[in-house]
């Protein structure tokens, strides 16, 4: 191995060693405070959004795994290019080391409620660092009389390899075990053992029952299950909120800001309710979507209780995080069952979804009223104040768009001919669905039947039985609303407001 490779793999262990240390140590300084996260965050807070878009329409629910695996990607190149540095510069690779730490210090300060002790895991990583690659770098340049680095022909230079391997390895198993111990440790803190000890209080209003039949045979379940329920939102890793510590503050242009706590909140009416929630970034036909029984209280009632003055038209939503979205005051106080959720099917939210609180509107995109982990709401104007996604291009009010989905035949998918199963779903959350056709290549388009649902809230399955002929056919699905408006067959981007147009497959039939 040549030395110039020995020296950037000991830049790249070096860096692995640092980022281990500050993984153990952001289990006190906070979770957010670790360099690949706070760094991380700094880059959701400013990239463009149509940066932001790209990686959501490509990664889908797994676009921060994709953030922090490239981070990790860019700062394993910068690493293994100081360690070839300093063999040559030692005093430069020292300034890189250095500068590796200061900008994680002064990402984790930037983090929402971050404290002085946030610079603690990015400068000690840092110093670390600084002499595991010495170390490393010197094994790496051991090379005894008379070898070569051509001709590594002895068995002292044989030796020596190995020995260099055998640190290289014991540095990264060491890196990993302490990264590793540092996210186990935080996820089993306070807020993980408080959900685990949770039971749920006992609702003053049962859910409705789900009717028989409101399953259809190849569509998706009815009710999602919460470990296939979507999750997008700008959060690196979920925060840990400890409910024995959290609040809820509702203030701006009140009459009586309040702030309840987590005990006056589980002593508050808890109702329970079936609400489809869609993600703005969904495409047409695409799984961003789901359905769950959701048990909170009601937000209008705390509402009311503040007592909103008149022209405060945007309820402004903040999660721990910093996170906004904004609501329209009329929507949560217009009757419908919009909720500070605590549950979600039957168990305490599962912190990827908002643990101890978040909020439920039906009938409204997530970016505005989904807020996850929420700590605060302020009333203020639409015209005074934009949330999160606004200055990014994305419009300050989004009902849900009127939608369908064919879930089975799947695109590309082949079958028999004869008579076909063709189901999916449909959704006009808060208005309900009317009915749902279905279109083989060019001719009419034919009424599917309907299965029953919960509420106007949920979303409705469908089914139809297509006379398949052989050859390739294109099925297209569309939904009418109850307020008799029919999906548009225009296709739209998700941005700003919503994807449009008809979901199709191509089958083939032999």
């Amino acid at each position: 191995m040549r030395k110039s490779f020995r020296a950037g793999f000991s830049g790249v262990a070096a860096a692995a060693a640092a980022l281990g240390m500050a993984e153990l140590l952001a289990v006190f300084a906070g979770a957010r405070s670790a360099p690949l996260v706070a760094v991380g965050g700094v880059v959701v807070d400013h990239v463009p959004a149509a940066v932001k878009d790209f990686g959501v329409a490509v990664f889908g629910v797994h676009d921060k795994t994709a953030l922090l695996s490239g981070t990790a990607i860019l700062l394993g190149l910068y690493a293994y290019g100081l360690g070839v540095l300093a063999r040559r510069r030692w005093p430069v690779a020292i300034g890189g080391i250095v500068l590796f730490g200061v900008v994680g210090a002064v990402a984790a300060l930037t983090r929402p409620g971050a404290g002085p002790g946030a610079v603690v895991p990015s400068l000690a990583g840092a110093a670390l660092a600084v002499p595991v690659l010495r170390h490393l770098l010197r094994l790496a340049d051991e090379t005894p009389s008379g070898t070569s680095e051509s001709r590594p022909d002895s068995s002292y230079a044989v030796e020596s390899r190995r020995r260099f391997v055998r640190q290289l390895g014991i540095v990264a198993a060491v890196a990993a075990g302490g990264g590793l111990a540092g996210r186990w440790l935080t996820a089993r803190g306070a807020a993980t053992s408080a959900r685990d000890e949770l039971r749920l209080p006992a609702t003053s209003e049962p859910p409705p029952v789900v009717p028989a039949g409101a399953q259809v045979e190849g569509a998706v379940p009815y009710v999602t299950p919460n470990s296939d329920f979507y999750r997008i939102d700008t959060a690196l890793v979920s925060p840990l909120v400890d409910p024995a510590s959290w609040t809820l503050r509702i203030h701006g242009m009140v009459r009586n800001p309040i702030t309840i706590t987590w005990d006056e909140l589980l002593k508050r009416p808890m109702v329970e309710r079936y609400v489809t929630l869609a993600c703005v970034s969904n495409e047409v036909g695409g799984d961003l979507i789901g359905n769950a029984r959701w048990l909170g209280t009601p937000i209008k009632a705390l509402l009311d209780e503040a007592d909103p003055l008149p022209g405060a038209d945007q309820a402004v939503q903040r999660s721990v995080d910093g996170w906004t979205c904004g609501t329209p005051t009329a929507v949560l106080r217009d009757g419908r069952d919009a909720l500070l959720a605590i549950g979600m099917n039957g168990e305490p939210l599962p912190v990827g979804h908002g643990f101890p609180a978040r909020m439920i509107v039906p009938g409204l995109y997530g970016y505005v009223s989904a807020c996850k982990w929420i700590t605060e709401i302020e009333l203020t104007r639409f015209a005074d104040f934009d949330a999160y996604w606004v200055p990014r291009g994305w419009a300050a009010q989004a009902p849900i768009k009127t939608q369908s989905r064919i879930d089975t035949p799947r695109d590309g998918a082949s079958r028999k001919s004869g008579q076909v199963v063709v189901a999916g779903v449909a959704w006009a959350q808060h208005r309900g669905i009317a009915k749902v056709e279905v279109q083989v290549d060019d001719g009419p388009w034919e009424v599917s039947s309907l299965a029953p649902a919960v509420s106007d809230d949920t979303w409705r399955q469908w089914s139809h039985s297509w006379a398949a002929e052989p050859g390739e056919h294109v099925l297209r699905v569309r939904a009418t609303d109850l307020d008799g408006y029919t999906q548009t067959s225009e296709p739209a981007d998700p941005a700003p407001d919503g994807a449009t147009g008809w979901h199709e497959v191509t089958v083939s039939v032999g």
